[in-house]
């Protein structure tokens, strides 16, 4: 199971035809640590901590920081695989390589099939806040167009996603400014009790832990970053505290302003925050800010499904087509353009802003195998606890979601682990 890293590394970089499939190391640390923050500083944050509030109560804060340390213990596994296995396809890779090929496998198809989902959601976003009549033609567009700068190489996704992150971030330091600022900013809002009591406080770590799930997508671009073994292990956590430390002025702000109890109600809450704080003027460009930062999102994770879906297809989980390189451009490009296609059907055709509940669930359990995976890097009992903590924190995190979340969630890992049971049955024979 443990083979040398160059020996996997020249084994899974040949198509299923035999011919060399290497992408192009091109990003720096800047870069890499530019493309998670895209991930996680998205919409996420303009809409996350309505549902957080509502579920935690007074104890909103309490259950951002319990979803931070699941997340840094996560990163640092992340972080320490990834130094080990610098290829495309993160989790998928660490858990082929660690617990072997059906914990690999789980953990793919729950980010692929989660993801997908999260893409279309992201899309039909983009959609309802630029042109809400016609939210589906503008989330095929936002697609297509995204698609197509993937398409053109690494480096034009970094460009634009650092153009995006450089927007959002403005828009963001106004919102916290504008409250903090505003005579109706009271610092007696910032109540530390848990008024949600233990369980809404920990379903609102779920919540939000979604958020800050963007660092995967430096890991599964493992294959494209220079010196990964060094610069990996550096980005994930740099991109995890930037985006911590942007949330935690958010939150702050917004609930200083609203109170945990409006806050809860709010369907825009950082709107809802600077038209309470007496600037109605920034809504829109706190609604701009929004749009764009969904498109920041659509882009990484559009990255990161591409990825994933081409380390699966090199070990024929999915169709060997999709693991081809485009030999000009340097990137999956059957696999970014069947994932732009599938995500454009869904973005066209039904509405999942509501109904991804199971993302959530599937994004945890796809930590939880990193983590699992991470705890066989060394038998020191200290080298262990990170894991442990994550791995612990995953799995309550997981089973402390909404329960349609859970049952739906549960019901795609089964489908997944149905369609790994048949693709045995059908090989062995």
């Amino acid at each position: 199971m443990h083979r040398p890293v160059a020996l996997i590394s020249k084994v899974r970089r040949m198509t299923p035809s035999g011919s060399a499939s290497e992408l192009r190391r091109t990003l720096g640390l800047g870069d890499a640590v530019v493309i998670g923050l895209g991930s996680m500083v998205g919409a996420g944050i303009f809409a996350a901590l309505g549902p957080a509030a509502r579920a935690a109560g007074s104890g909103l804060l309490i259950g951002l920081a319990l979803a931070a340390l699941v997340a840094y213990c996560n990163a640092s596994s992340s972080a320490r695989l990834a130094a080990l296995y610098p290829a495309s396809g993160g989790t998928y890779v660490y858990g082929r390589e660690r617990l072997g090929p059906f914990w690999g496998y789980l953990a793919g198809w729950s980010f692929v099939v989660g993801k997908t989902a999260s893409c279309a959601a992201m899309a039909l976003t983009v959609g309802a806040y630029v042109w809400p009549e016609q939210a589906h033609a503008v989330a095929v567009a936002a697609v297509v167009a995204l698609t197509a700068v993937n398409y053109g190489g690494i480096q034009k996704s970094a460009w634009l996603t650092r153009a995006i992150v450089s927007v959002v971030l403005a828009v963001l330091a106004s919102v916290v400014v504008v409250c903090l600022g505003s005579g109706a900013s009271d610092a007696g809002r910032l109540d530390s009790g848990a008024s949600g009591g233990v369980g809404g406080v920990l379903q609102a770590a779920g919540l939000l832990f979604f958020a800050f799930a963007g660092y995967a997508r430096i890991a599964t671009l493992g294959e494209e970053v220079r010196d990964p073994a060094r610069t990996i292990p550096r980005a994930i956590p740099l991109a995890l505290g930037i985006a911590l430390g942007v949330y935690a002025c958010v939150a702050v702000a917004v609930l200083s302003v609203l109170g945990a109890e409006d806050l809860g109600r709010a369907t825009a809450p950082l709107a809802d925050a600077v038209r309470a704080a007496g600037v109605p003027g920034l809504v829109p460009v706190v609604r701009v800010g929004a749009a764009v930062a969904a498109l920041g999102s659509l882009l990484a994770l559009i990255l990161g499904v591409s990825r994933t879906t081409l380390a699966m297809a090199r070990d024929r989980h999915l169709p060997g087509t999709l693991a081809a390189v485009h030999p000009r451009f340097q990137v999956p490009h059957r696999a970014e353009l069947a994932v732009g296609a599938v995500v454009a059907v869904l973005a066209a055709t039904v509405d999942v802003r509501g109904a991804i509940g199971f993302s959530s669930f599937g994004v945890l359990a796809y930590y939880a195998v990193a983590n699992a995976s991470a705890w066989t890097l060394s038998s020191a009992p200290a080298a262990r606890v990170v894991p442990a903590v994550g791995l612990l924190g995953c799995v309550v995190l997981a089973f402390a979601l909404p329960g349609v979340s859970v049952i739906v969630g549960a019901g795609v890992l089964a489908v997944g682990v149905l369609a790994y049971g048949v693709r045995r049955w059908v090989a062995a024979r």
